[in-house]
């Protein structure tokens, strides 16, 4: 069996300040910016890899979500805890000068972490936990 990570899903509150962040910050290449109906779902990806990439799109819009379903998805976003995906790079320290100078809300500079990873992390600007591994 041959498995691979094709795409995963980010909300994204702001569509320009996900794409902004995504591509101006991160690098991201856009794979796709698609509107329907007053939504926006972009996806976008590394240069150099494109079988692998990252849907940001309008949280909770499955039409079978509650509206109290919805809130607590926007509570959860605006606390931070809703999702989060981890990246890696080669320089973990030019990485991080790099997203922090873009404006990045810093969650954690540059540490070993006690499981052995080195990373960072910070926020996207809809709360999501970017995490930034080292490779070594």
């Amino acid at each position: 069996m041959d498995i691979t990570i094709h795409s995963t899903f980010l909300p994204h509150d702001d569509p320009d300040a996900s794409l902004a962040f995504y591509r101006d910050v991160l690098g991201f290449e856009v794979r796709a910016d698609v509107g329907n109906e007053g939504m926006r779902w972009i996806t976008v990806g590394p240069a150099g890899q494109p079988g692998t990439s990252i849907v940001l799109e309008p949280p909770a819009i499955d039409p079978s979500v509650s509206d109290d379903e919805r809130r607590a998805v926007a509570s959860l976003m605006d606390k931070g805890v809703y999702a989060g995906i981890t990246l890696a790079t080669t320089d973990l320290d030019d990485t991080f000068k790099r997203v922090q100078a873009g404006g990045a809300d810093v969650v954690q500079e540059p540490a070993e972490q006690p499981w052995g990873a080195r990373d960072c992390a910070f926020r996207d600007p809809a709360g999501n936990l970017i995490r930034i591994n080292e490779l070594r």
